[in-house]
């Protein structure tokens, strides 16, 4: 207990001084896993709509990968990167590894199946007649899917928040393809990480504040939309 409330000190040190160096992570781990929740989102909430209104040989297939990748381990996923975009890798003339967007794209293979499973819940949850009754009234097939998606926003919603809790805790494929550079690749949860690692446990326990402060304040602003969408 002692090296929590040291750290929470610490925690409130840096932040009331504006240290630099956390200031410097904090923006990067929300930019690095912002654009990667964003990305999920554009790739799993059309695979998951499509999934969950469509039928097609094979969808059951598809549900269950999806299904699957929703507990994909992180550090698989950063092994895959890694071989993909390292020197002799097929992308490997990119030159993308131990860079932020090497990062992105992995936590962003992490999060997709995550927003997608999510996604395919929330259609299936919604009425069946409920397609069939907005055709009837004459909507075109861009209109019906504009609607079912502001029908299931509340689960949608749900799905980005999993997708975004999803990469912002994530360390193992941060760390592979990151590299966790200084200025660079260094984000929260591998700073802490290696801080643990110089034993300076104040510092892991402050940067771990920092980093539950932040996944808390996205957090709740999502859920605060999520319950006015649920009054409206």
């Amino acid at each position: 207990m002692e090296i929590f409330w040291q750290g929470l000190v610490e925690a409130v040190r840096l932040l009331a001084t504006g240290d630099p160096e956390v200031l410097d992570i904090t923006l990067r781990t929300l930019k690095i896993s912002g654009l990667a929740t964003l990305i999920s989102v554009l790739i799993g909430v059309p695979l998951g709509t499509l999934l969950a209104l469509t039928n097609f040989p094979g969808r059951r297939f598809l549900v269950s990968v999806v299904n699957f990748g929703m507990g994909l381990p992180p550090v698989v996923v950063g092994l895959a990167v890694w071989l993909t975009f390292t020197r002799y890798g097929p992308l490997g003339f990119l030159d993308l590894l131990y860079t932020p967007a090497a990062m992105v794209v992995a936590q962003a293979i992490i999060a997709s199946p995550i927003v997608a499973g999510f996604t395919v819940a929330a259609m299936q949850s919604l009425n069946p007649k409920i397609p069939l009754q907005i055709l009837a009234l004459g909507a075109s097939r861009c209109q019906l899917l504009w609607l079912l998606v502001r029908e299931a926003r509340l689960g949608l919603l749900a799905a980005l928040m999993a997708g975004f809790g999803g990469v912002i805790s994530e360390v193992g494929a941060s760390m592979m393809v990151g590299g966790n550079i200084a200025g660079s690749t260094r984000v929260l949860t591998t700073a802490t990480v290696l801080a643990v690692g110089q034993g300076k446990y104040e510092l892991a326990t402050a940067l771990s504040i920092i980093l539950l402060l932040l996944a808390y304040g996205i957090t709740a602003f999502l859920t605060m939309a999520q319950q006015r969408g649920s009054h409206a």
